[in-house]
This record gives C-alpha cells, structure tokens and sequence, in this order.
C-alpha cells in the first residue's frame, strides 16, 4: 500500500514539474521538440514503415511459422525460444528500436510463443540498426565511419550474449513438439506455412490496410515518445538535474577509470540515445577509446525513451518489462567491455590496414561508405516526404474503415 502512494506521488510530482518546465521554457522546449520531430520525420519512420508492413504480411501468410519450423532447432537449443524466435531477432537487428517488441508481442498474440519464452525473445532482439550506427553515429556525431565497425560488433555480439545469458530466464516449460516424427522438417515447414494461410480468412486487400494502419499506429507512438524525451532531456538540463546528477555518477566513472568529463553525456544517453551519443562524441576531454566505450553503453542500455516505447507495445500483451529492462543494463556493460577487448585489434586493423589482415578495410570500403552514408543523406532529404505521403494513406485509410464501421 505504501509503495502505490509513493508511485501515485512519484508520477504526479514528475508530470507537475515537466507542466512547470515547459511553462517556464517554452523556446527550449520548441528547440527540443522540433529536434525529436526531425529525427522521427527523418529517419525513423520511412526506415522503419517498410520493415513494419513487410513483417505484418509476412506473418499473416505463414512464412513466418515457415521459418520458424525451420529455426526451431537453432533457436530452441541457443536461446529456448521458438524458431519464430529466428525471423523477430533478423528483422529486430535489420529495422532497429523497437521493432524486436513489436514483433515479439505480434507473435505473442498470436499464440506462437508463451509469455516467458516471449519475455526471453525480446530481451535480445531490440538493437539498433546499422543505419543509425554508422549513419548518424559514425559518420554523423563522429565523423569517423571506422568506428562504426567497432560499435557494431560490441553492439550485436552483446545482444547474442544477452539472450544466451536470459535463457535462464523462466521455468522449464512443457511444449508441443512442432516437428514431425514422420517426415522431413522442410515438409513439416510447409505445411505449417499451408495451415497458417488457410486460417487467415482476411482478402490481401484488408490485409495489407491493416498492415499499414496498424505499422504507422506505432510510428506515431514510437514519434511521441522520441519528441516527450527530447524535452525532457533539455528540461532535466536547464534546471541543472542533470549536472547534479552527473556530479554523483562522476564517482562511479572513477571506479571503472572512465573520465568524469563523460558523465553528463552518459545521463543524456540514459535518457536519449541520438542526444547522448552526439554529447559523448564532443567531448574534448575524453579520448576516442573512453567517448566509444560510453557510447557502446548507451547504445547498448537504449536509452529511457526506447524503452518507455517498448514498454507501451508490450503493455497489450502479458509480456513483462522487468526482465526487458533487466536485459538493457546486462547490455550496456556487456557492449563497454567488448569494447575494452576489441579496441586494440579493431582499431589497429582499421587504421593501418597494411598491416594486418584486409577483411576488416575491405567490408568497410565496400560495404560501409558505398551505401551506408549515401543512404543516411538520401534519408534526410527525401525522408519527410515520405513520412508525409504515408500519413496521408494512413489517414485516407482510416477515413474508410469509420465510414464502413458507421454503415
């Protein structure tokens, strides 16, 4: 009972001073705001809409249980989850925050996975996308493409750490065998993949409304909760909670011989990725090797505001968010010691490639600079238009569905 009135407390006292602050600093707040609405209109959405759309067709017509009956003895072994569990992970590393828990929690409502196995699958399966890493990171708060290379392999080798680490989580469930004692697994897949369309009695055509209604749905979420973190970050600033609360966690970075320069950054990045990360990246007073440590962290704990939209998509579903969260923090330290360990190897092959071997130059030459970093640019400038033309869908889509709903 004491607990719920110190939350009731809690929660109204933090909506009271974020209603103060913006009162008090409206320009800042607008300055804010209008960042977060860049970032969304930019980026975020017209990346992440195809992704979204795709995945929700893909499940309704099977392929999905395809490749999960396939990944089953994959998955299950590695991680105790599902073989559906396979498709979530790939399309949660391809597309970024926090499509891992828009997908989980699709399949979780669909009955194809239970709530601990869904609970394990979406500690893992949230990371950032490459684009963001090397786009806006790298090359955009950095300048350096190389270091995306060292990021990124912290980054998602700390994810596959994380789910071999949360497979521990939950009880010993009994399940149904899903592969077939009789025949060949690629049978089996198929005829999951027949079942699964013959039971999905919508026609293509409110199939793929739905996808689209349903994708910018959480767009918009996800677009409210980047702009509401994007002032409060600013608010926690201006009224110098921030600084007071740097001043303490400067002590910790002391004990893990980090500069304390980098703490404010690191609160930042608690609370916001792209604001910390770019605030880590500017700090004069820390070396490259101590800004891509805090970095690697912050991309690795994914910041408040990806988790309040995590949070808000598992909140449908009896998927918990503590052990999510409890994943973030295992993330984050695991991301900073890889790389403690990969720094010197990664970092004297992508510097003086003449003298080791070109694997590493090479992939970055072909791969990163040749589409990665022209895409970030085409995304900024063609995004908005994009994320206009796919309101207006969504809208006229809408607009249809009241109208047969009112007949």
């Amino acid at each position: 009972m004491l607990y719920s009135k110190l939350k009731t407390i809690f929660l109204a006292s933090g909506a009271l001073f974020l209603a103060i602050a913006l009162i008090s600093f409206p320009k800042s707040s607008l300055d804010a705001s209008i960042r977060g609405l860049e970032m969304w209109w930019e980026v975020v959405f017209p990346s992440l809409l195809p992704f979204f759309i795709v995945s929700e067709l893909l499940i309704g017509f099977g392929i999905v249980k395809f490749i999960g009956v396939l990944l089953e003895p994959l998955m299950r072994p590695l991680f105790r989850v599902p073989g559906v569990g396979g498709f979530v992970w790939v399309m949660g590393l391809a597309s970024g925050f926090p499509a891992g828990a828009k997908f989980t929690a699709r399949l979780r409502q669909e009955k194809q996975l239970t709530a601990y196995e869904a609970e394990r699958l979406v500690s893992f399966t949230n990371a950032s996308n490459p684009l963001f890493i090397f786009g806006a990171i790298a090359v955009g708060f950095f300048h350096n493409p190389q270091v995306g290379i060292i990021l990124a392999v912290a980054h998602y080798v700390g994810n596959i750490c994380v789910g071999l680490i949360m497979r521990f989580h939950g009880p010993n469930e009994k399940r149904k065998d899903e592969e077939s004692k009789n025949g060949s697994q690629i049978r089996e897949a198929f005829r999951a993949l027949h079942h699964t369309r013959l039971s999905e009695k919508r026609p293509f055509g409110k199939m793929l409304g739905d996808a689209v209604t349903s994708s910018i749905q959480t767009l918009l979420m996800v677009g409210g909760f980047i702009i509401l973190f994007s002032v409060f970050n600013n608010l926690l600033s201006l009224v110098n909670i921030t600084e007071a609360i740097s001043l303490v966690l400067s002590y910790v970075l002391k004990l893990f011989t980090l500069p304390v320069e980098l703490a404010t950054p690191l609160i930042s990045g608690i609370f916001e990725i792209t604001l910390g990360s770019q605030m880590a990246s500017s700090t004069e007073e820390a070396s490259l090797f101590f800004q891509i440590i805090i970095t690697s962290f912050i991309l690795g704990f994914s910041g408040l505001s990806v988790q309040a939209q995590v949070a808000s998509i598992l909140a449908d579903t009896d998927i918990r968010f503590k052990p999510f969260f409890f994943a973030r923090i295992i993330h984050g330290f695991i991301s900073a010691f890889l790389v403690l360990i990969l720094w010197k190897p990664l970092h004297i092959h992508l510097q003086d490639p003449a003298n080791a071997n070109h694997a590493i130059a090479v992939f970055f030459q072909s791969h990163t600079e040749s589409w990665i970093v022209p895409f970030w640019n085409m995304m900024a400038q063609y995004g908005p238009i994009i994320t206009i033309i796919s309101l207006a869908i969504y809208i006229f889509l809408y607009a249809l569905r009241m109208q047969s709903h009112s007949r």
